[in-house]
């Protein structure tokens, strides 16, 4: 697994999360890089390596020198992050030691997600966080509910039956202050900022997913296509998140085995 890079202009694509599942898509944060600009006035991007993960991946969650913690079932390589193993029932987590002072920043996300399951039968799914408490395991994609901060998710499988509107995968995004649960019977519906389908899975080419945060303002835009087009997914303003909170990424495998490697 790997966290995303921060920044806020052009984009940039040397960060990269990869997600390889045998049979069901697996879910798993692979690379990141945090980014963010200097004064207001300035529009120059520059690289956060305090919140940056890629290879080699030497040391992570071991090494003191390290600034990213495991937790759970995830697994470390020179080569890769594996948040989940092959089994059901599993979950697993990286977080980034550093709190984020930032007051705005990006997010960037590269990956794939590959299975050969039926579309429609996957693991449960994976989040992307931006939260004060880290390292809690819980039933919100293998981290804590009531959580206070971001949680961007990639739900690929449909918990609410009665539904036929929304088409999975699909990605959406909740902002709590410890208030508000995750409604899984109802994929998050209730407390979601807004959201978008994304068909990610089984692609030839990579997935880039940008989150962006400027003066309170929320934008996920997704490049499904690999043809450096974005597609908006969210476009949220008012958004308070506070600084000195945590990036991480979290994954969960359900009645369905899944696995992945980034």
């Amino acid at each position: 697994m790997a966290v995303a890079g921060v920044l806020v202009g052009k984009r940039n694509r040397r960060s990269q999360w990869k997600w390889w599942y045998p049979e069901v898509p697996v879910l798993l944060l692979v690379v990141a890089a945090l980014w963010g600009t200097g004064s207001a006035d300035q529009t120059e991007e520059y690289l956060k390596r305090e919140h940056s993960l890629s290879k080699p991946y030497q040391g992570v969650g071991s090494s003191t020198s390290s600034v990213w913690d495991l937790l759970g079932n995830a697994l470390v390589t020179p080569q890769y992050v594996r948040l989940t193993p092959d089994l059901q029932s599993k979950q697993g987590a990286v977080w980034n030691r550093v709190p984020c002072y930032l007051r705005d920043w990006e997010l960037q996300v590269h990956f794939k997600i590959h299975g050969q399951g039926k579309k429609n039968l996957n693991g449960d799914g994976m989040a992307i966080w931006y939260a004060k408490d880290r390292m809690q395991t819980g039933p919100v994609f293998g981290s804590k509910d009531n959580f206070v901060g971001l949680g961007v998710f990639v739900d690929t499988y449909p918990n609410e039956e009665k539904q036929q509107e929304r088409i999975f995968p699909y990605i959406s995004a909740m902002v709590s202050n410890g208030s508000l649960a995750y409604d899984h019977s109802r994929d998050g519906r209730p407390t979601e900022l807004g959201g978008c389908t994304a068909m990610v899975r089984n692609q030839n080419h990579d997935t880039f997913l940008v989150i962006r945060y400027v003066k309170r303002r929320l934008t996920i835009m997704i490049d499904i296509d690999g043809k450096q087009e974005w597609k908006d997914c969210l476009d949220v303003t008012g958004v308070r998140l506070p600084r000195g909170y945590f990036f991480g990424s979290s994954s969960v495998t359900g009645d369905l085995s899944v696995w992945g490697d980034a």
